[in-house]
């Protein structure tokens, strides 16, 4: 198979893409040929090294990719409800590796049907795994109500452009996102389901009275402390990324306690593993919001030769949407 692998933590330039044998599925996954597979920022976190110590990740050389779409080329033992040539896109697993690949093997608990759902594969990959993401984060996390406000920071990005579709079939009363400054006269907010879409480095002043019961944060750094000053009695805050680099951010934790609000880790990577039960239902969550129109994400397809360039474009947060490799 056709395989981008990373040789050594560092710059995007440590990709070389090789051939390595076909890897089979072992007992409880599947083997996918695959047609696109997501970039996404956790696969550049990962190969700078920054989570080089925690258990469980990947280390070099190794082959990145969370998340991918194509068809089922092979089952291993004990595994049903699927069958060979089927097309299917997966969902978020902890191990963090072997998308950039002509072929993955996969969870098949982790792994979705799109037979009769109308959707493209390329636009599954694009949009399932995060809307698949959010509907986890909104139900099990921040247990969003019918009728509560929801704020949404990097409202473009390729994460957070699935929360306003999913707050949406969860009965969300209003959707507002945040992008900066300079990416408001692009145009693109328009096509995602937000009620407005306002500058965040201008939070404080935009929403003015407003106050939200849920904060969805992919982005980190100031935007974060300044996010408690916009939170309901009861509000909770979703930390579900890093986007803005700033690593030694820290929020005034007696805010938490004055305001009678939370702040709440999620990363599905970790979450579905150990609750495998939910992968169905979340997948039908986003498939819904998918089916609706409710998330459209804009992508950019790279062969996966490019896979370093494709790392590049990440880093400088110019996709405003999500990039695909195609192998």
């Amino acid at each position: 198979m056709h395989a981008a692998v990373v040789t050594a933590f560092g710059e995007p330039h440590v990709f070389e893409v090789t051939e390595l044998p076909d890897p089979a599925p072992g007992p409880g996954q599947v083997a996918i040929d695959v047609s696109h597979a997501a970039v996404g920022l956790i696969d550049v976190f990962i190969r700078q090294g920054r989570y080089q110590d925690r258990a469980g990740l990947p280390r070099p050389p190794y082959v990145p990719g969370l998340e991918v779409a194509g068809i089922i080329r092979a089952l291993g033992d004990g595994v049903t409800g699927f069958r060979v040539g089927e097309p299917v896109v997966t969902l978020s697993g902890t191990g963090a590796e072997g998308g950039y690949a002509s072929v993955a093997v996969v969870d098949a608990s982790l792994t979705v049907p799109l037979d009769g759902t109308g959707v493209d594969p390329a636009l599954a990959v694009a949009a399932v795994p995060n809307a698949a993401t959010a509907y986890l984060a909104l139900t099990e996390v921040a247990h969003l109500k019918a009728g509560e406000r929801v704020l949404v920071h990097g409202a473009l990005g390729g994460l957070a452009a699935a929360f306003p579709g999913v707050a949406r079939t969860l009965g969300a009363d209003s959707v507002v996102g945040t992008v900066r400054r300079a990416s408001l006269d692009q145009g693109r907010a328009s096509t995602l389901p937000y009620d407005e879409v306002v500058a965040g480095e201008d939070l404080i002043e935009s929403v003015g009275e407003r106050r939200f019961d849920v904060v969805v944060d992919p982005v980190g750094g100031q935007v974060r402390t300044d996010s408690l000053r916009v939170m309901a009695p009861l509000g909770r805050m979703l930390l579900v990324g890093n986007a803005s680099g700033d690593w030694e951010h820290t929020v005034p934790t007696n805010s938490l306690w004055f305001g009678s609000q939370a702040m709440l880790g999620f990363s599905i990577g970790f979450y579905l593993p150990a609750h495998p039960e939910q992968a169905r239902p979340a997948a039908q969550g986003a498939l819904k919001a998918v089916g609706q129109g409710l998330v459209d994400i804009r992508t950019r397809i790279l062969p996966l030769g490019e896979a370093a360039e494709a790392h590049r474009l990440v880093e400088k947060g110019s996709v405003g949407g999500r990039i695909l490799l195609a192998p």
